[in-house]
């Protein structure tokens, strides 16, 4: 008689993203508040294309874009973090251990925060300090496009049924593409956002662009 086997089905447990939900929902809910309330129910045709001169409350749009964009970066990739290092995974903080998402988002925050604060000191330190309030104006207008394409593909990653693993290259070249039109958006954009001199212009780019993100991908990839 042959041999009898059983064959059982592996249990598969269902994926609670209740919480991508909260934290999409919270960032819609920012850039409504944003357009209807600090905006003064602006389109989306007038906040893209306004002139510096003729924008008000500056400084609050700019972080709430901030915000959005790092929540959204840190939802995306925090299911393609490989582990935890073991010196956080091992500590708590009131009685919480990080997860993926929260170290992710820990990670990304500090990275932008560390950038920020240098390229705020390198413009103040070179004499151009009057440009960085028309440089954080101009890349708010870009950070809000890319984090409303950020907030599309959380979508599809966490409720439509996609090859995970196949489109993580489609998200690294999508990212890469975004950052080398970022630095030839921030070039040639005509309010002359860069420092004035070209070696800090190559400064800014190599140390406050490139540089961060090597180590943002080294903490979080290796």
């Amino acid at each position: 008689m042959p041999l009898s086997q059983t064959f059982i089905d592996p249990v598969r447990i269902p994926e609670n993203n209740d919480w991508v939900v909260f934290i999409l929902l919270g960032c819609i809910f920012l850039y409504i508040f944003m357009m209807n309330v600090i905006e003064r129910q602006a389109n989306l045709k007038d906040f893209l294309f306004q002139k510096y001169f003729d924008s008000s409350n500056n400084l609050p749009n700019w972080i709430i874009t901030s915000m959005v964009f790092v929540l959204a970066v840190s939802v995306l990739m925090s299911q393609y973090i490989p582990v935890i290092p073991r010196f956080i995974a091992e500590n708590q903080i009131f009685g919480y251990h990080f997860n993926k998402f929260g170290y992710t988002l820990a990670v990304v925050s500090l990275f932008y925060f560390v950038r920020t604060g240098f390229s705020f000191l390198l413009y103040h330190s070179i004499g151009d300090g009057k440009k960085w309030n028309i440089f954080y104006f101009t890349s708010t207008k870009l950070q809000f496009v890319v984090s409303m394409v950020m907030i599309a593909l959380c979508v599809m990653h966490y409720y439509f049924p996609i090859d995970k693993t196949k489109v993580f290259f489609m998200y690294v070249v999508f990212f890469c593409f975004v950052f080398i039109f970022k630095v030839l958006f921030y070039m040639f954009h005509k309010n002359n956002i860069l420092p004035a001199k070209w070696y800090y212009k190559f400064l800014y780019i190599c140390t406050l662009q490139i540089a961060p993100l090597l180590m943002l991908w080294k903490l979080l990839f290796f």
